[in-house]
């Protein structure tokens, strides 16, 4: 899987920058992080008086003989135990909870701005990829607000705390505790590195699995019906292995850097027995204090593990952080103006004027195309594959934008409108229609406020009533993903009543009629023919018998408009659109069905 922007590494500098940014999405629960703050400073406290309570049992109730007051020690320690549940447990659930809140308003920002996001951006970007940051990578930014940005206090805490108490019992003792501190360090810094490019790497190859797997399952059926779920698997299992590799990449700096440090825990407790116990031996040290300093040893290597962790809690939020803000900061080309121009009453008034375009500016894709369409008329765009036909409709829709001259509806440019209201007075019909999980109604609806008898009146019109009330359910009849469970022809009638209901000023029709057998494209063309009255129609299709009664045929050649005319005119110059239909008409022969016209001699 090639490289996509959002996967460059971003250098270390960046760091910091990134967390502040993140730390802005805790600004709304700050009441609520500060009663976690200070549950985990009360938390580390009470850890703090365990060993110092044993200090006391020993040096002054068992070395005495005291079990009356080495049982009330031993309740106040229960008393201790008890209370730090609660406010762990208290601090967890608040924390959690914060997190799960943030990561709520995290994945609605990047949901509600890919959905604002031009179309020439998911051209570029897999749909796996993104599926990565809304999901892999917002758990891993979770993972930093509820186990590293506020609990990481926690640890400080206690670990400064356990340095004071150490210092406090005896500071001789505690400078040698303290002597492996460097080489820590020194092993910290190396795995907080290593780790960093680590999990940079096992992110990407997160999403390039993601990207891959869409894909396949999405077109299942063409890789059954050409065999190619072993090259399929092969290319599968290829990008797993580079994910594995690379998380064991990682999972080699876990397995040096927890050893080492178990090893210098261990190191650091042989040097306070050597060094402690010689003091005990010669009385300078009492036998409670030298327990105490080995019981707050094993507590001080915790918060340091903890610690060590956040780091990579940290390298792996980071990680995540660079690709989502990525994608937030990636700019929508196609936006409204600051001050969008009104468009109270639409007459349906479509032009374009010198219009050139190019996917990639360099190579256009359309050349100084110039034509109007009238309210109430009908145009169609005819042409090879590749001549631009689908283009024509993604610059009147605002998809993109022209690098040449001007499209207009009702003489105002496009980029001079609010693109949700210029969209409002578009319905387009594709080829391939998409349809939603849910009813029937909610997808010609669409979250429109349309009426059930205003939806059921377009379904009749394009003749979808008949198969959608043998639905069970009917209008209520549930679709699955995609339209599973509905006929390539059942999804294009639907995609009919979609548009109609809609009550568009502009109907555009791509190619929305060659999914549909013989008799379903009759039914439509009758609906056609009395819907559109009043509406300006934009019509593509490789099907030139689909297109014969519109008031205007434009043939697109390389980009260009090549020529015009009715269905009878093209025909009498015998020209592009007249080789097409020659084309077309051979093709018919070699079928079982009558052909939609009669011959070109006799139509001429």
């Amino acid at each position: 899987m090639s490289a996509t922007p959002d996967d460059d590494v971003v250098t270390t500098r960046y760091d910091w920058r990134l967390l502040v940014r993140l730390l802005v999405y805790l600004k709304p629960y700050r009441l609520r992080v500060l009663w976690s703050f200070l549950l985990i400073v009360a938390m580390a406290a009470l850890d703090l008086v365990g060993p110092l309570l044993t200090k006391v049992a020993i040096d002054r109730h068992i070395a005495r003989g005291d079990a009356a007051g080495l049982l009330g020690l031993a309740a106040l320690y229960a008393l201790v135990l008890v209370a730090a549940f609660a406010v762990r447990f208290g601090q967890v659930y608040v924390l959690q909870m914060t997190g799960q809140e943030v990561m709520l308003d995290l994945r609605r920002e990047l949901f509600g701005h890919l959905q604002r996001l031009h179309v020439g951006y998911f051209d570029k970007n897999p749909v796996g990829r993104l599926m990565t940051r809304v999901t892999t990578d917002v758990d891993a930014v979770n993972e930093l607000f509820t186990s590293g940005v506020v609990t990481v206090f926690g640890d400080l805490f206690t670990l400064f705390g356990i340095m004071a108490v150490l210092l406090w019992l005896d500071w001789r003792l505690a400078l040698v505790t303290f002597a492996v501190l460097p080489p820590f360090f020194l092993v910290t810094n190396w795995f907080r590195k290593g780790a960093r490019d680590a999990f940079r790497e096992v992110r990407k190859k997160v999403a390039a699995m993601n990207a891959y797997l869409q894909e396949n399952l999405a077109g299942m059926s063409v890789v059954q019906l050409f065999s190619r779920e072993e090259r399929n698997l092969a290319g599968f299992s290829a990008i797993n292995r580079q994910h594995a590799d690379v998380n064991m990449r990682a999972l080699f700096y876990y397995a040096v850097f927890y050893p080492a440090i178990e090893l210098l825990a261990a190191v650091g407790l042989a040097l306070i027995l050597l060094y402690g116990g010689g003091r005990v031996l010669v009385e300078a040290l009492t036998m409670g204090a030298l327990v105490a300093f080995i019981q707050y040893s094993e507590r001080f290597w915790r918060p340091i593990s903890d610690l060590s962790e956040k780091f990579n809690i940290l390298q792996a939020a980071m990680a995540s952080a660079e690709r989502i803000f990525t994608l937030l900061d990636t700019q929508a080309e196609i936006v409204a103006p600051a001050v969008p121009r009104a468009l109270p009453a639409p007459a349906g008034r479509v032009a374009f004027e010198d219009v050139s375009f190019g996917y990639d500016p360099a190579h256009p894709v359309l050349r100084e195309v110039s034509f109007s369409v009238e309210p109430g008329r009908s145009v169609a765009l005819v042409g090879a594959t590749g001549a631009g036909k689908t283009s024509v409709i993604s610059l009147l829709a605002r998809f993109y934008d022209v690098q040449q001259g001007r499209v207009t509806l009702d003489g105002i440019d496009v980029r001079e409108l609010d693109p949700a209201d210029l969209r409002r007075c578009l319905a387009l019909v594709l080829q391939d229609v998409h349809l939603s999980s849910g009813t029937i109604a909610s997808n010609i609806r669409l979250g429109s406020d349309i009426s059930d008898q205003r939806l059921r009146a377009a379904a009749e019109a394009v003749h979808a009533h008949h198969f959608i009330e043998a639905l069970p359910g009917g209008y209520d009849a549930e679709v699955k993903e995609r339209g599973a469970t509905l006929s390539v022809g059942q999804k294009q009638l639907l995609s009919f009543a979609r548009a109609l209901a809609h009550d568009p000023r502009v109907l555009i029709l791509d190619e929305a009629t060659s999914s549909v057998d013989t008799e379903t494209e009759l039914l439509i063309q009758d609906a056609l023919r009395t819907l559109l009255q009043g509406r300006t129609a934009i019509v593509i299709a490789h099907r030139l018998s689909t297109i014969q009664h519109v008031d205007e045929i434009l043939v697109l050649h390389k980009g260009r408009i090549r020529e015009r005319g009715n269905h009878r005119e093209l025909l009498a110059q015998r020209g592009l659109y007249w080789k097409l239909y020659q084309l077309q008409y051979k093709d018919q022969e070699l079928t079982p069905f009558p052909p939609a016209e009669p011959t070109p001699t006799a139509a001429g």
